[in-house]
């Protein structure tokens, strides 16, 4: 008997495909290369004196590099905000650690740069200390990949393995929040006959106990139900985590790790919904 095969159509590879033309434009080398097109190069071989190493720009020139490539100096971000999501990309950081919390980076007031092509007042003057830490990692990883003799073309690939992720990972929060929104919708059908006030993000209904109990979109749970006490303020009573992402054979490690947060932070009981 012959084994019979049938792939589902690749929609989100070429999703990726367009994606991927947006990115090169504003985010790699295609970017900095257009940038750079339009300044003057002796401006940025002087601030490269002054942030790179002459051992490491000379590194650079051996392999045929200019330092921009590697090492970020403020008048190329000046110029192009937007490039400072090229830099990240190289160094191979994601998005969550280098402008999030909990990892100490220290960058999140910095990513309206990569965002929004801006650099607000509050940020201008740190400009310099954030292209010195820059230049200290690309010094880093220039003798981690020397072996290797380091080219545009390897540099780029670098680059396109943190985009490959973040690619993935912004298809999967899209998937997230339109799972979030189906189920807050089957929770409004359910609910409708006690609903007192349906808003964007909260349905307001009346127990059986004749008691207020608020159910609520929130980020870290996706739903959370609070009831309010007779005494005034609220206790929470469930928290929904919901898995709607495709990876099925990881939902039971999702919901292990997230019921052991949210009962150490809330200590109220979460019901599991996949879809």
């Amino acid at each position: 008997m012959k084994r019979k095969l049938n792939f589902p159509a690749p929609k989100l590879q070429a999703d990726f495909a367009f994606l991927l033309k947006k990115f090169r434009a504003t985010y790699l080398q295609n970017a900095l290369f257009e940038t750079v097109k339009g300044m003057k190069i002796t401006d940025i071989d002087k601030q490269l004196a002054q942030y790179v190493s002459d051992k490491d720009l000379a590194q650079m020139a051996h392999y045929g590099l200019r330092g921009e490539l590697l090492f970020a100096v403020p008048t190329v971000l000046e110029e192009n905000p937007y490039l400072l999501g090229y830099y990240r990309l190289l160094m191979g950081y994601s998005q969550k650690e280098f402008y999030g919390q909990d990892k100490g980076f220290g960058a999140g007031p910095f990513k309206c740069m990569e965002t929004r092509g801006t650099i607000n007042k509050y940020i201008v003057d740190d400009i310099p200390e954030l292209c010195m830490a820059f230049c200290r990692a690309a010094s880093s990883l220039l003798h981690g990949i020397e072996t290797l003799s380091p080219s545009k073309e390897l540099l780029d690939d670098l680059a396109l393995l943190t985009v490959g992720p973040q690619l993935r990972g912004g298809a999967n929060s899209q998937r997230g929040a339109a799972g979030i929104i189906q189920v807050f919708e089957i929770i409004r059908q359910i609910v409708a006959h006690a609903a007192t006030d349906i808003r964007e993000n909260t349905i307001e209904i009346m127990s059986a106990t004749k008691h207020k109990v608020l159910i609520e979109f929130a980020p870290d749970p996706d739903i959370i139900i609070r009831e309010e006490m007779p005494r005034g303020g609220f206790r929470n009573v469930a928290a929904i985590e919901i898995k709607s992402g495709t990876d099925v054979s990881n939902i039971h490690n999702r919901i292990g790790r997230r019921k052991r947060v949210i009962k150490k932070r809330e200590n109220v009981d979460i019901p599991s919904v996949g879809l």
